[in-house]
């Protein structure tokens, strides 16, 4: 990732979002992603499940590999195949939490989950923050950090508490909630609102957003 990150910005425009179309795929630079209408200090690489390139739903089609480095496609559908396989055996803790069958969202939401990967790069380039306050608005986040630290929480008091980051040279998994596990859940499962602030150093992170099928019907499953 970060030596994707480190190549010529022409290199990286080769596989630029505008390509991608409706499947929402590529790279964005530093800057060109906003949250509540602030620029985020970070750039990013987007992937996603590979679809039929002529499938007409949006999030749905082909990803856009990069030339280089060497080896980044592998790595991405490993990560890939193993995040959507812990986050779908999340989902069945938490059916099993809310005393549904484990295999619950299987049967009605999740049996072809939208699955949306994402590479992050804070490089410490001045911005007031990484990413400014949000919640993420599906399922379930699985977010693989590094050490640089800079990811917090809001606290239900409103302070902001920093998530340990794992020891140098280490990684660690966060699950986020979303918007729509806390409805489904009736509040069971908080949406926990969080951001990213300046760490002073060249931070990656990869979260793997694991939503309903695109064509399901959420608030049916629960007879909402």
């Amino acid at each position: 990732a970060r030596d994707f990150f480190a190549l010529p910005e022409a290199e990286k425009q080769e596989v630029r979002m505008a390509l991608g179309g409706k499947a929402w795929r590529g790279y964005f630079p530093l800057g060109a992603e906003l949250t509540s209408g602030k620029p985020d200090g970070k750039a990013g690489l987007y992937f996603g499940t590979d679809d039929d390139p002529d499938d007409a739903r949006p999030l749905h089609g082909r990803n856009l590999w990069p030339r280089r480095p060497p080896g980044l496609k592998e790595a991405v559908g490993e990560y890939m195949t193993a995040a959507t396989e812990l986050a779908r055996g999340l989902m069945r803790g938490v059916a099993l939490a809310l005393d549904l069958e484990p295999d619950f969202w299987e049967r009605t939401i999740t049996h072809e989950p939208t699955v949306l990967f994402r590479i992050f790069n804070y490089p410490d380039a001045g911005f007031d923050l990484g990413v400014g306050e949000h919640t993420d608005y599906g399922l379930l986040t699985v977010l693989c950090v590094d050490s640089s630290g800079g990811l917090q929480v809001r606290a239900p008091g409103g302070h902001w508490l920093d998530i340990p980051p794992p020891p140098p040279g280490e990684n660690a998994l966060v699950v986020n909630i979303g918007d729509m596990l806390e409805r489904l859940s009736g509040g069971r499962f908080r949406s926990t609102p969080h951001r990213v602030v300046p760490t002073g150093t060249n931070r990656v992170s990869f979260p793997l957003f694991y939503d309903p099928g695109w064509d399901a019907r959420p608030n049916d499953a629960l007879g909402q």
